[in-house]
C-alpha cells in the first residue's frame, strides 16, 4: 500500500532534463495538489534528480540509462506496488502541458477504458512535424487502427493515463525502446480497452529530440516488424484483463 493519501500518481520519465524538469514538476503540483509526482531519472549525467527532488517530486534514480521503455516501466512498478488506482504519464521535456492531465484523468476515472491517450491529431491546432515523421505516424496509425479494431490517431504519444489493472500488467509486461505502439497492440490482445482525447503539445524549450529523420525511418521499420511478429506470439492468459481484475479484487 502507498503511504501517501493520494490515489493517483504522475509518472514523469526524464533524461538530462535539469533545465525543464523543475518547472514541469512545479506546474503539476500547483495545478493538481492531490497528485503524487514521480520522476524517473533515467541515468542522467546532469542534475535532473536534484532539481526534481527540490521541486517536490518523488525521485527514482536509475543507475544507468535504460531508455524510455525501461524508465516508464520502473514508474509502473512503483505505482503498481503501492496500489495507486490511477496514473498519468507525461514526458520530462515539458512538451506535454500539465493542464491536459486533468482531461485524461477525467476520462480514465469513468472506468470505461483502461488507457487514455492524449492525441495531437484530434486537436484543432495542427502539430508541426517533419514530412518523414508525419508519414511514419500516419503509417503506424493505419496499422494499429486495424490491429486494435478502433481508431488510434496518435500511436507514439507519451501523454497517457492508466487504471490500476493496466498498471499491474505494464509493470510486468512492457516493451523496450520506444514502446507506445507495441504496448497499445499488446494490451488490446490481452483484453484491455483505450480511448483518446484531444491534446495540444508545447514546443520543446530546452534540449533537442533524440530521434532524427534517419532514426525515424529505422524506428518505423522496427515497430512495423515488431507489430507483425507480436501477432504471431501466444497470449499469456495470466495477464488477461479478466484475470488481473479478479486478482486485484
Amino acid at each position: 500500500m502507498t503511504s501517501s493519501s493520494s490515489t493517483t500518481i504522475a509518472i514523469v520519465p526524464a533524461f538530462n532534463e535539469e533545465a525543464s524538469i523543475g518547472t514541469l514538476v512545479t506546474e503539476i503540483r500547483e495545478r493538481y495538489p492531490e497528485l503524487d509526482v514521480l520522476v524517473i531519472d533515467d541515468g542522467s549525467a546532469d542534475r535532473t534528480s536534484d532539481v526534481a527532488r527540490a521541486s517536490g517530486a518523488i525521485v527514482l534514480s536509475l543507475p544507468c540509462n535504460l531508455g524510455v521503455g525501461g524508465a516508464v516501466q520502473a514508474g509502473f512498478m512503483y505505482a503498481s506496488d503501492r496500489q495507486y488506482d490511477y496514473a498519468v504519464r507525461c514526458d520530462g521535456d515539458g512538451q506535454h502541458p500539465p493542464e491536459v492531465l486533468g482531461d485524461l484523468l477525467a476520462e480514465i476515472r469513468k472506468n470505461e477504458v483502461d488507457l487514455v491517450i492524449g492525441s495531437r491529431h484530434l486537436s484543432d491546432e495542427k502539430y508541426k512535424n517533419t514530412l518523414i515523421r508525419r508519414c511514419g505516424i500516419f503509417g503506424l496509425s493505419w496499422l494499429l487502427t486495424r490491429i486494435c479494431r478502433k481508431p488510434a490517431t496518435d500511436p507514439t504519444s507519451g501523454l497517457q493515463a492508466f487504471n490500476r489493472p493496466l498498471l499491474y500488467f505494464f509493470a510486468r509486461r512492457y516493451p523496450t525502446d520506444y514502446p507506445e505502439p507495441e504496448a497499445l497492440a499488446l494490451m488490446r490482445r490481452q483484453g484491455y480497452d483505450f480511448s483518446e482525447v484531444a491534446a495540444t503539445f508545447r514546443a520543446r524549450e530546452t534540449g533537442v529530440s533524440s530521434i532524427g529523420d534517419l532514426d525515424t525511418i529505422y524506428y518505423i521499420i522496427k515497430v512495423f516488424l515488431a507489430l507483425v511478429v507480436d501477432r504471431a506470439r501466444r497470449i499469456d492468459p495470466r495477464y488477461s484483463k479478466e484475470n488481473i481484475v479478479e486478482h486485484l479484487s
